[in-house]
């Protein structure tokens, strides 16, 4: 008697399979309302991976959208999907899905900063060429890798095999740099600085100074 009592004592509670609905006998208990659909175009694109490793397999070819949304986000690494998407002509979702695409073949590898490095502290730069033990690229690139202020790593053909851009808050620093950090690696057999008396950053849709 007492669970008919309590099944039909006017609380509304019934229900199928352990499911509880509140209301009056024979009325559904209506759905959790949906979310709305996500818009990915809204969303900031993913953040590329620092220094990832090479990709053996050829890159996909790029067309003219492909190029000018480059150039775009190389002048302003902080453009949004939209601006870019109304300045190439393409739709917020087309462009969101060609930057993404752009960051997974490696193109794009990160969004940076145009640093003036006087003002910001470091107000002495230096190319420096070094001249290295045969084949020992990878491993003398990882140790300037992990040099403080340096900027640019290039192997190179010519007199010399490796090209170092660094900046250093003074020409003391600098020279600190070259001779007990540079010089020790085992695999640099010499090296040559060349000071920098003043450098232009060139805007890349232009090329004129920035």
């Amino acid at each position: 008697m007492a669970a008919e009592q309590m099944a039909g004592s006017g609380d509304g509670l019934h229900g199928n399979d352990g499911d509880i609905h509140r209301g009056s006998p024979g009325e559904r208990a209506q759905d959790p309302p949906r979310e709305p659909a996500r818009n990915l175009s809204q969303d900031p694109p993913r953040e590329p991976q620092r220094n990832p490793p090479r990709d053996p397999s050829p890159a996909r070819p790029l067309d003219s959208v492909d190029r000018d949304i480059l150039r775009m986000l190389q002048t302003d690494g902080r453009a949004s999907i939209r601006s870019v998407a109304e300045r190439v002509h393409v739709s917020r979702a087309n462009a969101y899905a060609r930057i993404n695409r752009l960051i997974d073949d490696g193109v794009i590898r990160g969004f940076s900063a145009r640093v003036d490095h006087e003002r910001a502290g470091q107000g002495a730069s230096a190319y420096i060429t070094l001249k290295i033990v045969q084949n020992s690229w990878r491993t003398v690139r990882e140790e300037l890798e992990a040099l403080p202020g340096a900027a640019h790593i290039a192997l190179v053909s010519g007199d010399f095999d490796v090209l170092l851009l660094v900046h250093t808050p003074d020409n003391r620093t600098l020279r600190e740099l070259v001779l007990t950090r540079i010089q020790n690696i085992p695999e640099v057999l010499s090296t040559r600085t060349l000071l920098v008396f003043e450098e232009t950053d060139l805007d890349p849709q232009t090329g004129q100074d920035s």
